[in-house]
């Protein structure tokens, strides 16, 4: 009998009230094979109340720490479980969980240590300011490492024991593309797998025009130089 895979949904959320219960009551509903946790990331809002309330399954950070804390903490909660894979997943709405089991195909059929649900497998990037980042990213990804990543800025990764090992005992890696990028060059096997995302199902998202900028340069200078000296 082929026994399944253990797979972790981690999910960062930083005042996330609007969308919290609705995301994991979809991701329980439509992938409950996959088990989750919500890494409550210091949220001023009730989005701590609202998952004790719902009995979600809850790390709680007790001051905001950003993104890659949030994520690292998930990595180390599913390493010390034992979890096959992990999989980065947006508190927002804006990921699908009907997406999770492609991906892990993915990650079985061809041993890969991460696969990237990205939205440019199949479809083309638009002209718009924040695709002309992303193709410059995906660029430069390709001059350092040979590889094409379609979707470098695609949040929807997953990641085999491997790698949650990695992330989970290497405070430098986050969940962006310098790591992506990093980890390629020291020979990890990225994939892709097309999926569809929505926009985000309420709040605000941090990344405004100024910190987009800020984000597309940091990790285009990360990339190219950073890297080198790691």
């Amino acid at each position: 009998m082929d026994i399944k895979p253990r797979v972790l949904a981690i999910i960062p959320a930083y005042n996330e009230e609007e969308c919290i219960v609705e995301t994991v009551q979809e991701l329980l509903s439509v992938s409950p094979d996959t088990d989750y946790v919500v890494i409550n990331d210091g949220s001023r809002d009730s989005t701590a109340a609202l998952c004790r309330e719902h009995g979600f399954n809850m790390v709680d950070l007790p001051v905001n720490s950003g993104l890659t804390v949030g994520f690292q903490t998930g990595m180390k909660y599913a390493l010390r479980n034992g979890y096959d894979y992990a999989i980065q997943f947006d508190a927002d709405g804006q990921h699908r969980p009907e997406y999770i089991k492609s991906l892990l195909e993915k990650a079985v059929d061809v041993d890969a240590d991460i696969v990237i649900g990205s939205r440019f497998v199949t479809e083309k990037k638009s002209h718009s300011a924040r695709m002309i980042g992303s193709r410059l990213i995906t660029s430069i990804i390709r001059l350092t490492t040979g590889k094409t990543i379609n979707d470098p800025t695609s949040g929807m990764r997953m990641f085999n024991h491997r790698m949650i090992r990695e992330f989970a005992t290497d405070d430098s890696l986050n969940p962006e593309p310098e790591s992506v990028s990093l980890l390629i060059r020291r020979g990890a096997r990225v994939e892709e797998v097309q999926v569809e995302m929505r926009e985000r199902q309420g709040g605000e998202s941090y990344l405004n025009l100024s910190r987009s900028i800020s984000y597309m340069v940091r990790a285009c200078t990360s990339i190219l130089f950073v890297q080198w000296f790691r």
